[in-house]
């Protein structure tokens, strides 16, 4: 026979579920009136209306997407870009085939290039990239065709 584990965690206090739910019966734990005693409040409820709530102090965005955040490029160190072959072309297929990032997530977000590392070899490179970035392209012997950003 068996022995079966031991739970440690306990299960979760059904709240105004009369008396066996372990909170006494009447208002369960959750004081006597007012909104928190009756429902569920909102995530965006602040509850001062003194104060601007967060909605109204963020600037106006008009659209479906107007609560989600911005789409920002990936971002690759120049150190990843010492995987591929000397004398390549850095571009957003070149990255994937090399699998430095994700086929996917490049298309729908781009790739920008930054600083941090070494770049060894000599490379030609056709993606947004940064300044200093580009400064150790060019020193290691290699150029960049477009810099967007």
């Amino acid at each position: 026979m068996t022995k079966l584990p031991k739970i440690v965690t306990s299960r979760k206090k059904r709240v105004g579920r009369g008396y066996g739910s372990g909170q006494g019966g009447h208002t369960v734990g959750r004081g006597q009136k007012g909104q928190k005693s009756r429902r569920k409040i909102g995530v965006l409820f602040e509850g001062v209306k003194m104060k601007k709530s967060f909605i109204k102090r963020l600037p106006l965005g008009r659209g479906k997407g107007k609560f989600k955040p911005k789409n920002k490029p990936i971002i690759v160190k120049i150190d990843y870009l010492n995987l591929l072959t000397s004398g390549a072309t850095v571009s957003l297929n070149s990255l994937i085939d090399g699998g430095i990032v994700d086929k996917n997530v490049a298309y729908k977000f781009g790739v920008k290039i930054l600083g941090g590392g070494v770049l060894n070899k000599k490379l030609k490179v056709e993606l947004p990239i940064s300044k200093s970035a580009a400064k150790q392209v060019e020193k290691a012997g290699g150029e960049v065709l477009k810099n967007d950003k």
